[in-house]
């Protein structure tokens, strides 16, 4: 019986293996021997650039839409967006920096919520001190179906500036106010 259950998990190991090579993709399966692609070398002055932080704005970090009407009533909330994180990266050449910045964020359905798209106003914002150097508007859409809530990721690749000689900017992401989503 000993040795059933070992020829049993050997073969169960056999075809463990036989299932990852095939889902590998690669001639040689699980057992890939050629050495990966060499990775970008970064120099030592990117490592130790300035790259500028992101922040949420606390104002700007919820994002509530209502039925027409029914401003601040919770039953008549059509859904709530939140900026769950922000990030960045920076690449620099010469003497420009340019940025990358994601925004991970959620929409929950409220009460008068309705499947289907909306879209979530999302602004970011590029300061050095108190200038303003970089402003953009997103209006993105988020598909809502049924009572779950929907994640969604907004990257904006088109920041860029003369590289920073000081550690004074700073990007603020945040959700606008000012006009409301449209529902398709």
């Amino acid at each position: 019986m000993l040795l059933f259950d070992r020829v049993r998990q050997a073969g169960a190991m056999c075809l463990v293996v036989t299932v990852a090579g095939c889902q590998s993709g690669e001639s040689l399966g699980a057992f890939n021997l050629r050495q990966p692609a060499p990775a970008e070398q970064v120099t030592a002055e990117e490592l130790l650039a300035y790259c500028p932080p992101v922040v949420v704005s606390q104002q700007g970090a919820v994002y509530n839409s209502y039925q027409r009407g029914g401003q601040d009533d919770p039953s008549k909330l059509s859904f709530r967006a939140s900026i769950i994180e922000a990030t960045r990266s920076c690449t620099f050449n010469g003497g420009m920096m340019g940025m990358t910045v994601a925004i991970a964020g959620r929409v929950v359905p409220g009460p008068a919520g309705a499947p289907g798209a909306v879209r979530v106003p999302l602004r970011i914002s590029l300061y050095r001190d108190s200038e303003e150097l970089y402003n953009q508007r997103f209006d993105h859409e988020v598909a809502i179906s049924g009572g779950a809530a929907t994640q969604f990721v907004v990257t904006d690749t088109g920041i860029s500036t003369a590289r920073p000689s000081a550690r004074n900017m700073r990007v603020v992401v945040r959700y606008e106010e000012a006009s409301a989503p449209r529902r398709r």
